[in-house]
């Protein structure tokens, strides 16, 4: 064990930097890492029980629940729960935020926004999925904490982070002072570091989109496409189109190799897919914090308002220079109003 540091080491040295916190958010993302194990041993024996496969329910979004969706769901708002530091838990899967008030919450001064099980229409065929998780300071002093404690920009957040759920398991997260990754030892059961001090390289040859949706795409994600595909050595294109359709297993990718993630308005979903709460805003602390950006093509992720708990937004994140070129491409040819023309032209 000599020279390996632990998740639970790592924090307990980290705490410092939390004075007012008084160990209280240690204790929580101490939480989220123990339910991420649990995940993890459920993820990898899906194809041994009968785990697999949809649950026969929808979420507020309408979108068909599978098992495991809600087996992670239960056990992060359990572990979240009997922790005692959290007095909201909002994830993907609950219509509404879920309000905890056992008597170990009752004083909690935490809130977490938390997609237990990102990539999971995927597990069947043995790709990579994830959970994600944001996590704020309640804001207000008295009583039960309501919406608005959860409705706040990624800006205000103290600590974001993802589980991989892969070849091997990763926990990647930062409290606003850089991005560190440890990967589960599963001899021990311990995640270990792995990565410090993890940076986004600024430039990249990989981009990350689902193109089968190009003919509804705005103009400015075309032209950003056409760019990509050119050749020009002094810019190292073409890039190479690498998409899996896990977020988390998109964006932890491009963070170590350097790329850009897009998922813009579509004629479908004109307001963008992703949702900013559980998905957007923690992956794109995530990569500021490692020196990358992170946009919905006009603005900068973070300093999107909040109005309703599952709203979605556009999101260009990763390298630096490669957002750089999306957003101008969009401000020359498209604009906030793009979605305009998805709407009149729906898809089938």
């Amino acid at each position: 064990m000599s020279g390996i540091k632990t998740l639970g080491q790592f924090i307990i040295e980290k705490q410092a930097d939390f004075p007012y916190a008084k160990g209280e958010l240690s204790r929580l993302l101490r939480d989220i890492g123990i339910a991420s194990k649990i995940v993890n041993r459920e993820v990898n024996k899906a194809g041994l029980v009968d785990i697999l496969g949809a649950a026969g329910t929808v979420n507020i979004q309408g979108e068909g629940q599978q098992k495991l969706d809600v087996f992670a769901n239960t056990q992060f708002i359990s572990a979240l729960t009997s922790g005692g530091e959290c007095c909201i838990v909002a994830t993907e899967e609950e219509d509404d935020f879920v309000k905890i008030d056992s008597p170990v919450s009752k004083n909690a001064k935490y809130i977490v926004c938390i997609d237990p099980l990102d990539g999971s229409s995927n597990i069947d065929c043995n790709v990579a999925v994830g959970t994600i998780f944001s996590i704020y300071r309640r804001k207000s002093v008295d009583g039960e904490a309501t919406i608005q404690d959860v409705l706040q920009k990624g800006t205000e957040q103290v600590a974001a982070g993802y589980v991989i759920y892969g070849s091997s398991t990763m926990l990647v997260y930062t409290t606003g002072k850089g991005v560190n990754g440890f990967t589960l030892d599963p001899s021990i059961g311990e995640f270990c570091m792995s990565h410090p001090d993890m940076k986004v390289p600024a430039n990249g040859s990989i981009y990350s989109i689902n193109e089968g949706n190009y003919v509804h795409f705005p103009e400015g994600v075309k032209k950003y496409l056409k760019y990509a595909q050119a050749e020009d050595k002094a810019t190292s294109r073409p890039y190479t189109s690498r998409y899996i359709g896990s977020m988390v297993a998109d964006i932890h990718r491009n963070l170590i190799k350097g790329g850009i993630y897009m998922y813009p308005t579509t004629a479908s979903s004109p307001n963008g897919k992703l949702r900013l709460l559980y998905e957007c805003n923690p992956m794109a602390f995530i990569i500021e914090q490692a020196g990358g950006t992170a946009s919905d093509g006009f603005n900068r992720i973070l300093e999107i308002e909040p109005t309703t708990l599952h709203q979605r937004t556009a999101i260009f994140i990763g390298s630096s220079s490669m957002v750089d070129v999306a957003e101008d491409l969009m401000a020359e040819y498209s604009s906030e109003m793009d979605s305009a023309r998805a709407i009149a032209h729906p898809l089938d």
